[in-house]
């Protein structure tokens, strides 16, 4: 007897419905041939048949002795791994008459089983539901997990299950499953912006939660330059509280990037806060822009509509920082291989912190440095000048004083009252950008439209033209400097960029100074 389910292939962001064939006919022999599986499964796959035999055998059913064909289709599409246990189990069991087969075609099964015929957590529920919809399925069964992160797509019915014999029931007619409801906008508004930190903790350093804030309200890149201890990784786990709240459609794409790497946590529906990934210095490329055998998000996609944090810039392999340069141009990563080609969406805030040398004291305002002349040039040398020019904001951080420290008076900037300013400036920006599709903020856009949103009066041509000259700023700061103006222009609501927009911008380019590391 022929019998078909439906199981679900991910690849990049989306899924693919993959087609489970399973014919059972004719004597099995010497039991060498008792199941034949093709359709390119891989061995995690195959080693299914182990797994689901066992469970069968723990829920007191058995297959008869008889020869199964299982084909995978579409059949020159790899299949990976361990996903694919339930819907082979189901086909199996529906083929023998084991079990009802009304209505199964209407429905998409994924799921890993254990031996006792439990049910584990899959990677990817969130596209693999919304590709069910969109091809008229009635519902989708998978573990229970993994079953409120599905169940945000709405029209779909999403059935949550413990144990393989739950399903086997279903389509017996001898009990019914609970179908799981998630009132999405309602968990989105509640869940919405709610974080553990705030910029209030932050005592002094009034100078750096502006520059944060311009950085906040163009989208800008920012590098924090300072000494041990004097606040850069505080300030920088505080960035997502000033940005803009996700809207609903941010949301979606950002669980389903989490979704596929497996990272939203067991019961968790939506990712409704901004993200904030930071990955030691450690790190492998292909760790940081994702890739592998069977291609995964890395850290970049992880932090999609949030923030990526590289504590330590220095102490990154070159190779590891060269690799991010055009995702964060193009604001998504492609990762090819020899059969398939994915992109994963890779929009984030670059915020980086460093030391000014290596130990860590150059230009400290009480300590002094011992590094020997020459080390802090070639200690910053190990930043490449293609990721420098990524970058727009260079902020010296200097320590926070004692008297500062022991002030215990409630700061009156708190998160909210700056992300109400970043808000209004990226409305501002919206407007400005409606008729450019992949322009949303002041960062992203291209040199010939800076010549056009960021033209100088002729007090501001001659402070930028003297800046240029006596700071001896290189060619490059000149476009960061007019994009940086511009967003303190928005955030002061005017429409034209004054000479304290511009001023303010200069000071933000240290690290383009000639002889700023000696």
């Amino acid at each position: 007897m022929l019998i078909k389910t439906y199981a679900s292939h991910v690849e990049g962001v989306e899924a693919q419905t993959i087609t489970v064939e399973v014919n059972a006919g004719g004597p099995a022999g010497d039991g060498k041939d008792f199941l034949k599986m093709v359709g390119l499964p891989d061995n995690a796959v195959k080693e299914g048949f182990a797994r689901i035999l066992a469970a069968i055998s723990n829920i007191d059913m058995r297959l008869p002795r008889v020869k199964f064909v299982v084909n995978l289709a579409p059949a020159d599409l790899r299949k990976e791994g361990s996903a694919y246990d339930l819907p082979i189990a189901i086909g199996l069991l529906a083929s023998t008459a084991k079990m009802g087969i009304e209505d199964i075609d209407k429905y998409v099964f994924m799921g890993e089983l254990s031996l006792d015929g439990g049910l584990r957590p899959i990677k990817g529920a969130l596209p693999i539901a919304i590709q069910a919809r969109k091809e008229g399925y009635k519902g989708l069964i998978l573990p229970k997990q993994n079953a409120r992160e599905a169940a945000i797509v709405n029209n779909l019915e999403v059935f949550g299950i413990e144990n393989i014999r739950e399903v086997v029931d279903f389509f017996d007619k001898k009990t019914t499953l609970t179908q799981t409801i998630v009132d999405t906008r309602t968990i989105f508004t509640e869940t919405q912006n709610i974080y553990s930190v705030d910029f209030s903790d932050v005592k002094g350093q009034e100078n750096i939660k502006r520059a944060l804030e311009l950085a906040a309200a163009g989208g800008h890149n920012v590098i924090l330059i300072g000494p041990p201890g004097a606040g850069k990784t505080m300030l920088a786990r505080r960035l997502p509280t000033i940005l803009p709240p996700l809207n609903l459609h941010e949301a979606l794409e950002t669980t389903k990037i989490h979704s596929v790497a497996g990272a939203l946590p067991a019961g968790s529906a939506l990712v409704s806060t901004r993200p904030f990934r930071s990955p030691h210095h450690t790190i492998s490329d292909v760790a940081l822009v994702g890739g592998g055998s069977n291609p995964m998000p890395g850290e970049i996609s992880m932090a999609h509509n949030g923030v990526l944090f590289l504590d330590e810039l220095p102490e990154f392999k070159r190779t590891v920082l060269e690799v991010m340069r055009q995702p964060m141009e193009e604001r998504k990563v492609t990762i090819s291989r020899a059969k398939i080609t994915v992109d994963y969406p890779a929009s984030f805030m670059l915020v980086a912190s460093m030391n000014p040398c290596p130990c860590g004291f150059y230009n400290h305002p009480d300590k002094e440095c011992v590094c020997s002349p020459g080390v802090v040039k070639r200690y910053l040398n190990k930043i490449s000048g293609p990721l420098l020019d990524r970058i727009d904001l260079h902020v010296e951080v200097t320590p926070v004083s004692y008297e500062e420290l022991a002030d215990y008076t409630p700061s009156k900037e708190n998160s909210e009252s700056i992300v109400e300013r970043v808000i209004k400036a990226r409305a501002i920006q919206t407007e400005r950008f409606k008729d450019y599709k992949d322009i949303h903020a002041n960062a992203q856009m291209p040199s010939r439209l800076v010549r056009e949103v960021c033209q100088l009066n002729k007090p501001g041509i001659t402070l930028l033209k003297t800046a240029m000259e006596k700071l001896q700023l290189s060619a490059r700061a000149y476009d960061r400097i007019l994009k940086v103006a511009r967003t303190g222009a928005d955030l002061a609501g005017s429409e034209d960029i004054k000479i304290e927009h511009l001023a303010e911008a200069i000071q933000y380019r240290s690290l383009d100074r000639e002889g700023w590391s000696g």
